[in-house]
């Protein structure tokens, strides 16, 4: 778990662990406090579990990626579980993930596509998207109007975080019923991505459900592939990265709705877009493969993850069938997403993605012409519409 000014939370999360129904003489907890400057290193003195519970602050901030490497060489145990610092778990949690790493040490099991939103702290640093959802959600249950309503008449232009749920909330599991399920993961699964079953069966990119606020490897797999890319600095991608170095690797996803948590909803930096496009740019310069650059897809035309599928599907059917042929069709898909990534990246606007002469461009005209016969259409669909973006 590597936490970093999220004192609070942590508390929370660490406390609901005490519940685990796993023999607590059979597995451990490694807080990684990344140089945190709030209480977060007061948690050693005032968290004493039945469990074995390692605590370590490096004398520098590391970031997500070193950090969670360095409880990766502290960990003994030969299942590791990446636990973000926020996360509720239910009792059975550790249960449901180590049953699947019994007798196959070569599955990967997330339950990051099923978690579920809670709002554990009131803050005025909440955006108003947050609130809005919080006027609306908190106040449906009676349990938590009272403390709603103290926040709202006597602290809410208070900068301390106002506790919505207690460990009391925890203990007789009242704070349930102020979850809510994550939108985003909810219409990806809605839209698609259910079809492939809970294994991701044929799905092009499972590596997109090694998600590290909930998932779990076999510290086999780790040392074969390597850890987390230090290089990845700041938000998003870097797990994605190491579970695509598992997935070619022959790593096997299994996507389990009971290892589920519940997210403490928190404060959203405004840095998390560009860095995120920052990472995803090194990702995909990293591996220049049409099931990364695929990703890109998500921000034009705004493709699913089932809709990035079958583009991916049908661009390897096409260096399949003809390995010679439509070399500009392909070559110049890879530079418009990778420029596409790059704008966003840089804050500017996804437009003249590629640069070609008239020549060239006709010859490309004339070629999605051509693989438009072969039936690609959610290839070609998706060509088209970045390229209106010239």
């Amino acid at each position: 778990m590597p936490s970093f000014n999220k004192y609070e939370y942590v508390s929370l999360s660490l406390y609901c662990l005490l519940g685990q129904t796993f023999d607590f003489s059979s597995f451990e907890v490694i807080l990684v406090d990344d140089c945190s400057v709030d209480n977060t290193a007061d948690i050693p003195k005032e968290f004493d579990p039945p469990f074995k519970f390692k605590y370590v602050r490096p004398r520098k901030n590391l970031g997500r990626s070193r950090a969670r490497n360095l409880g990766i060489q502290l960990a003994e145990g030969e299942v590791i579980i990446f636990l973000d610092a926020e996360m509720l778990t239910e009792p059975n949690f550790i249960e449901n993930h180590y049953k699947h790493h019994i007798n196959d040490k070569n599955i990967v099991v997330s339950g990051s596509m099923h978690y579920r939103g809670i709002y554990t702290f009131l803050t005025s640093d909440f955006n108003s998207k947050q609130w809005e959802h919080i006027d609306d959600f908190v106040t449906r249950d009676p349990y938590f109007t009272f403390p709603y309503n103290e926040y709202k008449q006597n602290h809410q232009n208070s900068n301390q975080l106002f506790p919505l749920i207690t460990k009391k909330d925890i203990d007789n599991n009242s704070f349930q019923n102020l979850s809510f399920p994550n939108w985003y993961f909810t219409r990806e699964l809605n839209n698609g991505l259910n079809d492939f079953g809970v294994d991701l069966s044929n799905y092009t990119l499972p590596y997109l459900a090694f998600l590290t606020g909930d998932v779990s490897v076999n510290r086999e797999l780790l040392d074969k592939v390597g850890y987390f890319d230090e290089s990845f600095r700041g938000y998003g991608a870097e797990d994605w990265e190491l579970g695509y170095r598992l997935y070619k690797n022959g790593a096997r996803f299994l996507l389990d709705p009971s290892t589920f948590c519940y997210h403490q909803e928190h404060p959203i930096s405004s840095n998390n877009f560009p860095e995120a496009m920052g990472n995803l740019h090194q990702f995909m310069k990293k591996f220049p493969e049409i099931d990364v650059l695929a990703l890109a897809l998500e921000h034009k035309p705004g493709l699913s993850f089932t809709q990035m599928h079958y583009v991916v599907s049908q661009y390897n059917e096409l260096c399949e069938k003809h390995p010679f042929e439509y070399r500009e069709f392909k070559q110049t898909f890879q530079t418009m997403l990778i420029k596409m990534i790059e704008n966003l990246r840089d804050s500017k606007p996804i437009s003249n993605l590629y640069d070609c002469n008239t020549s060239t461009e006709l010859e490309i005209l004339k070629q999605i012409t051509e693989i438009k016969k072969l039936r690609l259409y959610a290839l070609t669909n998706a060509f088209e519409a970045l390229l209106e973006s010239k």
